[in-house]
């Protein structure tokens, strides 16, 4: 058996064994275990204050949607595409899922949940067709780069309101929050304790830093203790399905753009993990990508799964350049992250203990990663680095990735035109300039 699977997994070609796979795998789920306990925290609203019966969804069933979802996906991308790549859902789309399109637009979470399902159903038609290349092409550089950056912005946002350590103020909108309250000096603490982990290169230093800030919460008084540690896997019932009954709901021009937005993102987020990942463990040949249809298909999929199963977008982690890093180089690593978090599933019981004051740090960090792609948008260029700044700027401002797109989206036609570059814009901006443009003018 263990000959088979490593001439399957091409143990020989990609110099590597077993034991290095299996350390791989397990230093990748320990860099993004996080994420099953931000995920419910983030989709269940539960930071917000006198929030109304049903706008947030379970935690218990979206903590074992996250769990499965991010199985199944890491399965296929291991087995099917052979790459060491883990997926689950993401942060920063998680964000806009919960705060903008529930909180903000007032979208029920069952239609937004429909919304991701359409939206794995067309990245699978695209990506059988082709079709994923030549949108991934008619997008300018430097918006792809403004768009990564923004989300994590907006996740850095997210996770300052709801620690505290960003409130609101009528005269100036905004100010620092109460640094004498309990809970906002938790997030704090764990915001350096988590940034001083990663400064001292601790592989899954997110991880360890939640956990040891519940520890702390948990000793001051700020955190009730847990009952227990392991327990029955929570009901699926409240979330399982749902995605597919409310498909009607989303034939409006509103939730139509919300899809498009989606796709967009998941498109993007994919492609860019996929490549970096890949070149980190010496996968590319000769600049491309091998069985990349298998690899966009495997996000794609996790996608169309994780809908069902009731969570938002399910994409590539980078995290997963943490395994590269420790040997990883074959899908079998991604069979032992996958098999991590159906394990994981037994641990439902720690949610209670994961509050707002422990996922905001997370939050904040993530977004801190994020937004190191503005160091490569060409700021020299005027008339790409507007529509670029805005982009990134809208994005917190306006509480949505949508208008920040939307913007990004309008001015850059109309700068490349004046500046007389015409011709390097795709019609394919021309065509959504006019829509934004649209959207805007009857958005009620």
């Amino acid at each position: 058996m263990k000959d088979k699977l490593a001439t399957y997994f091409e143990f020989k070609a990609l110099g590597t064994n077993f034991k290095t796979e299996i350390i791989a795998g397990l230093t990748t789920f320990l860099s993004m275990a996080y994420i099953l306990f931000v995920n419910p925290a983030v989709l269940s609203l539960s930071s917000v204050e006198n929030l109304e019966p049903g706008m947030g969804m379970d935690p218990g069933a979206v903590f074992v949607a996250t769990a499965l979802a991010s199985a199944i996906g890491t399965f296929v991308m291991g087995i099917y595409a052979k790459y060491p790549i883990a997926l689950a859902p993401g942060m920063g789309i998680n964000g806009f899922f919960a705060y903008t399109l529930v909180l903000g637009m007032g979208i029920p979470w069952e239609t937004a949940l429909a919304g991701v399902f359409v939206a794995g159903i067309l990245f699978v038609i695209l990506t059988f067709t082709g079709t994923r290349e030549q949108i991934i092409n008619a997008i300018p550089h430097e918006l792809k780069l403004a768009i990564s950056s923004g989300i994590g912005l907006f996740a850095t946002f997210i996770g300052l309101r709801i620690s505290g350590i960003i409130t609101s103020r009528p005269s100036t909108l905004l100010t620092l929050g109460d640094l004498s309250d309990g809970n906002v000096l938790l997030s704090v603490f764990g915001l350096f304790l988590i940034i001083g982990l990663m400064v001292k290169g601790v592989k899954g230093a997110i991880f360890y830093g939640m956990a040891i800030t519940s520890i702390t919460g948990i000793l001051f008084g700020l955190i009730n203790m847990p009952t227990q540690i392991v327990g029955s896997i929570p009901s699926l019932e409240p979330t399982f399905g749902v995605a597919i009954r409310y498909i009607p709901s989303i034939f409006t021009a509103e939730m139509l753009l919300v899809v498009f937005t989606l796709l967009f993102l998941d498109l993007f987020d994919t492609a860019g993990t996929l490549v970096a990942v890949a070149t980190q463990a010496g996968l590319m040949k000769n600049g491309e990508l091998p069985r990349a249809q298998q690899g966009f298909f495997a996000d794609a999929s996790a996608t169309l799964v994780g809908g069902v199963l009731g969570t938002s977008t399910t994409v590539s982690y980078v995290e997963s350049t943490s395994g590269v890093a420790a040997g990883g180089r074959s899908g079998f690593a991604s069979v032992i992250t996958g098999s991590c978090f159906l394990i994981a599933l037994f641990f439902s019981p720690l949610l209670s203990v994961i509050t707002s004051a422990v996922t905001a740090p997370a939050l904040i960090v993530v977004g801190i990663l994020m937004a190191s792609s503005l160091k490569d948008i060409n700021w020299k260029e005027f008339e790409t680095a507007v529509p670029a700044f805005f982009t990134v700027l809208m994005m917190p401002l306006a509480h949505s990735i949508i208008t920040g797109i939307a913007i990004g989206f309008i001015f850059f036609p109309f700068t490349m035109t004046l500046k007389g570059r015409k011709s390097e814009v795709h019609p394919f901006m021309y065509t959504m300039a006019v829509a934004f443009i649209f959207y805007f003018a009857f958005r009620v």
